[in-house]
């Protein structure tokens, strides 16, 4: 057994159980020291993560893939992550009790985020999703002071819990019709069975509510809403690519089910996706409610790179998962600010902000307009390369709809910069921002710019770790 194979996940084990001794051992005073110490061992398992590009190897009697395309996607969960912390520090420090197990949830998440994104056959990709979304249950009903995350955990917990099911059935049924959980020894097979279809359906469904794709988004906008900003912010984007690494692994790399078979679903949600999740994004008044509803619009984007089924499509993915995952990130980080310094999540106390503070002001319309695909922004990129790769292969009917889609998400996001620098705030008193807030906005400000004007960053090599993912 090669348990080099392991390195990122073993390490990531070990070190959620120090935080975890040490959350037990240690007082309140010590939040800001486990920040810290979150902080300093992400960015050692980002470093790890960039040893282990080129190996391509498999392991454990094929249960475990390790190659460019897993380690890109770790490289995703783990940025975010440091966004996310960066930037909730301050926020965590205002929870009241002791709540210094957030941190240890943040990292065994991850864990599971990473064997989604390595799995080789059906259950080790269970265990992996379940991890995930076990410790999503606890951070999202976490604030123990606000009912409406109380509410949000329950809600969470029960759909989660249904969604888990319907996946864990659909793979009992790719099983039982496959005959091995092993994704590299799935036969093909030229006409599919009822019961292999029917399984292929369910898993479908399953990861759609794992992607909040329509219409198994009903949980997003509650949950988005009621759970700690920080959360969501973590929720919405690395929560939803592993959903994605999930997908590609089970339906490009897995299921013996023809492509034929299931590219019409995939079409289907791609399309309503995107269409409701901007059109009901229109109307939102409260901020994070239009983030859910834009990152559901987001998720329908995505869907039309596997679509392409192709190395051009899971490079869009890719490419697209990264410059997302810093966008929203960037624009969640200008929430929790304004959130602490108003108590409210409404658009409307956003009015005035380049006022109160410039910086805040600044990265948020560039993080919307790179969330809109407007250039010279890195998402104009990423929309790009996805819509691309399904054109490149006659099929235009997606594209097009995302394009149209995108122009009226620019209604809705320069919505909320209008109210940044039109409007007067209705208090002038400027919004303090500590350090590791400003470090999590600034650097998500430079790549989104900096990858719009320079991708070939990026993209050589999404493009090498989608060519991994095939065998190229």
């Amino acid at each position: 057994m090669n348990f080099n194979l392991l390195s990122t996940e073993i390490a990531t084990a070990l070190f959620g159980s120090v935080l975890l001794i040490l959350s037990l051992v240690t007082g309140k005073d010590a939040r800001r020291g486990l920040g810290h110490a979150t902080l300093a061992g992400l960015l050692v398992l980002l470093l790890i993560t960039f040893t282990q590009y080129g190996i391509n190897s498999g392991g454990f009697s094929g249960t475990w893939i390790l190659d460019d395309y897993a380690v890109f996607m770790k490289q995703v969960f783990i940025i975010a992550a440091i966004l996310v912390v960066f930037a909730g520090k301050s926020y965590v420090e205002d929870f009241t009790g002791n709540c210094n197990e957030f941190y240890v949830l943040m990292v065994f998440a991850l864990l599971g985020m990473m064997g989604m994104a390595s799995a080789g056959d059906l259950i080790t990709l269970y265990v992996s999703l379940e991890t995930m979304t076990i410790s999503f249950y606890i951070l999202v009903a976490y604030n123990l002071t606000s009912g409406k995350s109380a509410e949000a955990g329950l809600k969470y917990l029960i759909l989660g819990a249904l969604s888990s099911a319907v996946i864990l059935y659909g793979m009992s049924l790719v099983y039982g019709a496959a005959g091995t959980t092993l994704f590299a020894k799935m036969p093909p097979v030229s006409v599919a069975s009822p019961v292999l279809l029917l399984g292929a359906v369910m898993l479908v469904a399953g990861f759609g509510f794992k992607i909040a794709a329509v219409p198994f988004h009903m949980w997003s906008p509650d949950i988005y809403e009621g759970a700690p900003t920080p959360v969501t912010a973590f929720l919405a984007v690395a929560s939803k690519a592993a959903g994605f690494a999930a997908m590609l692994r089970v339906f490009l790399g897995g299921t013996p089910v023809a492509p034929d078979n299931w590219l019409g679903i995939i079409a289907v949600l791609a399309a309503i996706t995107m269409i409701i999740g901007n059109l009901v994004a229109i109307p939102q008044t409260g901020i994070k409610r239009m983030l859910a509803y834009s990152s559901i619009a987001q998720a329908g984007y995505i869907l039309v790179g596997l679509m392409a089924a192709d190395p051009a499509g899971v490079n869009g993915v890719l490419f697209y998962s990264m410059i997302y995952a810093v966008a929203n990130v960037g624009a969640f980080a200008v929430v929790i600010a304004v959130e602490r310094a108003t108590g409210s999540d409404e658009i409307a106390v956003f009015g005035g902000l380049w006022q109160r503070q410039p910086l805040l002001a600044s990265v948020m319309t560039v993080c919307l307009l790179s969330l809109a695909g407007i250039p010279p922004m890195a998402g104009f990129v990423g929309k790009f390369l996805l819509f691309s790769a399904i054109m490149d292969q006659g099929i235009y009917w997606p594209a097009f709809i995302g394009f149209v889609m995108s122009m009226i998400s620019v209604y809705y996001y320069l919505r909320v910069a209008l109210v940044i620098w039109r409007d007067e705030p209705k208090d002038p008193a400027p919004i303090a921002v500590e350090s590791g807030m400003r470090l999590a906005v600034m650097a998500a400000l430079a790549v989104t710019v900096v990858l719009g004007v320079y991708p070939a960053v990026l993209s050589d090599l999404s493009l090498a770790a989608a060519k991994s993912f095939f065998g190229m």
